[in-house]
């Protein structure tokens, strides 16, 4: 054990606040049954207080979305110089923007689905040449907030407005008509595929976490090349986006054509009903196993070549 005195950083302020307190809860559990001294914080407003206060030796960070998710903690850990769990500022802010990600995948090789970002100087109206149905998302926000599968085009403008809700930038892209999936990644190893079979018209925020939701299947009921596909798309994105620790990479599987990439999630949640520890627990990881492992991840991605005032460690 690497380390004795940890901090799990859950809740926040970000939309997805309450989905973070239970798997910070999760996840302090889980630690403390692996022999690890707990400090739960609810990162706010003076987060850097309470970690100075609690003379952590490193965080296991259980925030989603923005301020958490982005890079933002993470900079601050940094900063702190606290090692931290998952990935670096770099990968945590470009895996947040799907944009960025769509345009790294591609270059990769990774098939995404067509997509454009939203004109602000005339958003409402769908451009020349697209036909509906597509997908209207904030370009930077997560479980699903802000997403509408628009049918008609005379919902269009209401979904982007919806969207610029959330955010800023609104991307859209096609509907990719096909079996949803989702690949786990452990520091580079692709533990497995699931497939969600939602209750809803799409993965929407109560499928993700309502009980009866949506009913998972692993493996992901796709064809072997399928499968074989999903796994190396998935560590190509966990590699080309630098990822650190565990990872989630979401596809959509056409019949007979090669997994689509929607997002890649670089904290992925560890409520009960969460994907990650589900996958993980087929691939014979237990819940404590899985949550001990990410901590001991734990690191600093940015050295500084001197003893750091603050902590005291060598950065």
């Amino acid at each position: 054990m690497r380390f004795k005195k940890v901090a799990v950083l859950m809740g926040g302020v970000s939309a997805e606040r309450d989905v973070s307190l239970a798997s910070g809860e999760a996840v302090a559990g889980g630690l403390e049954r692996s022999g690890y001294a707990v400090t739960r914080i609810d990162a706010g407003d003076r987060v850097d207080e309470a970690l100075r206060e609690a003379r952590v030796e490193a965080a296991y960070i259980a925030l989603h979305g923005r301020l958490g998710e982005d890079g933002t903690i993470q900079g601050l850990l940094e900063m702190m110089r606290i090692p931290y769990t998952g990935s670096s500022v770099l990968a945590s802010a470009v895996a947040m923007d799907k944009e960025l990600t769509r345009n790294i995948l591609a270059s990769r090789g990774v098939p995404i689905p067509k997509g454009f970002l939203v004109d602000p100087e005339t958003p409402g109206v769908l451009p020349e040449g697209w036909q509906v149905p597509v997908v209207v998302k904030p370009a930077d926000e997560g479980s699903s907030f802000g997403v509408t599968i628009v049918r008609e085009r005379a919902g269009y403008a209401a979904a982007v407005a919806n969207a610029l809700g959330h955010s800023r930038r609104v991307l859209v892209e096609e509907f990719v008509r096909g079996t949803e999936i989702t690949a786990a990644v452990l520091d580079g190893r692709v533990l497995g595929t699931l497939e969600i079979e939602a209750h809803s018209d799409f993965y929407d925020f109560s499928a993700k976490y309502d009980d009866g939701g949506s009913t998972h299947h692993i493996p992901a009921r796709i064809n072997a090349k399928q499968d074989e596909q999903a796994r190396r798309f998935a560590r190509t994105a966990f590699e080309a986006l630098l990822c650190s620790g565990a990872a989630r990479v979401d596809f959509i599987v056409s019949p007979g054509g090669p997994p689509v990439a929607l997002e890649l999630n670089t904290i992925p949640g560890m409520t009960r009903t969460s994907l990650l520890p589900e996958i993980a627990a087929h691939a014979g990881i237990a819940f404590d196993q899985l949550v001990s492992t990410i901590m001991e991840g734990a690191r600093l991605h940015v050295p500084t070549g001197r003893k750091d005032k603050i902590s005291g460690r060598e950065g």
